[in-house]
């Protein structure tokens, strides 16, 4: 008999999307047992989209934050696995009886996740095809055994909770790391291209540097930490990316006189990063590609800034359990 699954989706002020998200869900290849929503102190029409579908649907006390809200999910929760979805995603047909094959095959796997499309769940425009390409880029060059459990769609076997716990409800942001740290030691993380979402992305620049500015501030106590406990997480930009960033930024108050220097700069940046820009090429055209470097050049400087100042204010310092970036420079 196939296990029973369970799907935790917790939203807040998501109507935009949950619809989309709950057609993915009841439209897959697989019986699910039981959708449950948990409205995160929503203040829009969220909780009134997920009434006119046949899930359950909890009511939280308040923004309590993602990690609160997937806990509720899994509290309530009485399948044998518990499939967590964002609500801002939708998934493709397969995608959880493909997890379900996955975890039967691998008994030692704790969790199997899946990657971002690379096309958005709602096109609103060229900075979100910017941030869905390179979401979907670095997740889909990581498949196979990773350290590092990312839960926007994500499948764990109920006994992995009840071995480990739940979510740590002190993070609003990169609880994904702080539970992979628990839960890489005892168990195999799978990351897979058989479980595909799209996803509604930030689809304004201001925006987007900003929250790449925050996961960033605490980067570099991050992956001190990482490294001391010997682990090697997913990430979303290689050294040569960045350092190719970094130097360009630096060869900038010299370009009136030595022009060339910058120019070198670049297309060393858009060497190191030649195989995501023949991706984005082949997918959106190659007259994307000067904005996509565009945009990129932006994020690493957001993210360079951001690092340099969580390194000044914490030098040598471990991250928070509070407040635990994502990680967004890779080895």
């Amino acid at each position: 008999m196939p296990p029973s699954v369970s799907v935790v989706i917790p939203a807040h002020n998501c109507a935009r999307t949950l619809a989309a998200c709950l057609d993915s869900v009841y439209a897959q290849t697989c019986r699910i047992h039981e959708v449950i929503v948990v409205d995160d102190g929503s203040t829009d029409r969220t909780a009134e989209v997920a009434r006119g579908y046949p899930c359950t649907l909890i009511r939280g006390d308040g923004n309590r934050g993602v990690s609160a809200a997937r806990n509720t999910g899994i509290a309530a929760a009485s399948g044998d696995v518990l499939f967590f979805l964002d609500s801002d995603e939708a998934l493709t047909p397969d995608s959880v009886a493909n997890a379900l094959e996955i975890l039967a095959a691998d008994p030692a796997c704790g969790c199997v996740h899946g990657v971002i499309a690379p096309d958005p769940l709602f096109d609103d425009g060229p900075v979100e095809h910017y941030k869905v390409l390179h979401a979907h880029w670095w997740r889909a060059k990581g498949v196979g055994a990773v350290e590092t459990a990312f839960f926007a769609q994500a499948a764990v076997p109920r006994r992995v909770f009840d071995h480990l716990g739940g979510f740590d409800e002190r993070l609003r942001d990169s609880e994904d790391l702080e539970f992979s740290d628990r839960l890489a030691p005892h168990y195999r993380i799978v990351l897979t291209d058989r479980i595909v979402a799209r996803h509604d992305e930030e689809h304004r620049i201001g925006p987007l540097l900003a929250e790449t500015f925050r996961r960033a501030l605490l980067l570099v106590p991050a992956l001190r930490s990482a490294r001391r406990g010997g682990r090697s997480n997913l990430t979303a930009n290689t050294p040569a990316s960045v350092a190719t960033a970094a130097l360009l930024l630096a060869t900038l108050p010299f370009a009136f006189w030595y022009p060339l220097l910058p120019v070198a700069a670049l297309l060393a940046f858009c060497a190191a990063n030649a195989g995501l820009l023949g991706f984005v090429a082949r997918h959106r055209g190659p007259w994307f590609v000067p904005f996509f470097v565009g945009v990129h050049l932006l994020t690493h400087t957001a993210l360079l800034t951001g690092a340099a100042l969580g390194a000044v204010r914490t030098p040598g310092g471990a991250p928070s359990r509070r407040t635990a970036p994502e990680t967004e420079v890779g080895r």
